[in-house]
């Protein structure tokens, strides 16, 4: 799976997948889970880097003391909204506002699809922001009608 990164705007941004064949509607919802799922941990602030307690521990995890404020002691890391699922051919697109959750939320993503990828429905490309020249975004009801305001 090619993944690449485009224009970025948290607030502001298209995901892109580009699957190998037409996916089926199996397929669909085995990518609409993973976005659902990674969205709604992002809605409770799952993606929080300045608490990964665990993460920094190392591999001996053996009684550890595991900080119960910690969370509290951080910034909020809390995702927005996101839109519907788009499809058009091999292409799939959904918008998100990723508000103030942190960029270790894309790394999860990539590592969800790309394992996906394996197993279940191959996506070929993942494209992280900007927009597809054939695809215009304004033609989508999917993200909130104020975004296009100038």
């Amino acid at each position: 799976m090619l993944v690449e990164f485009r224009e970025i705007d948290p607030f502001d941004l298209w995901i892109w997948l580009q699957f190998s064949t037409i996916p089926s509607e199996q397929e669909k919802q085995y990518v609409e889970e993973v976005f659902n799922s990674w969205f709604y941990l992002g809605k409770l602030g799952a993606f929080n880097a300045e608490n990964l307690q665990v993460q920094e521990t190392g591999l001996d995890l053996s009684y550890m003391n595991y900080d119960s404020q910690g969370y509290d002691k951080s910034l909020l890391a809390l995702m927005h909204n996101m839109g519907e699922f788009e499809y058009e051919g091999t292409w799939a697109r959904c918008w998100f506002d990723l508000g103030t959750s942190d960029v270790i939320a894309l790394d999860i993503l990539i590592n969800a699809l790309q394992q996906l990828s394996e197993e279940y429905v191959t996506i070929e490309q993942l494209y992280i922001g900007g927009e597809n020249e054939d695809w215009s975004v304004e033609e989508s009801e999917s993200r909130p009608s104020f975004l296009y305001d100038n």
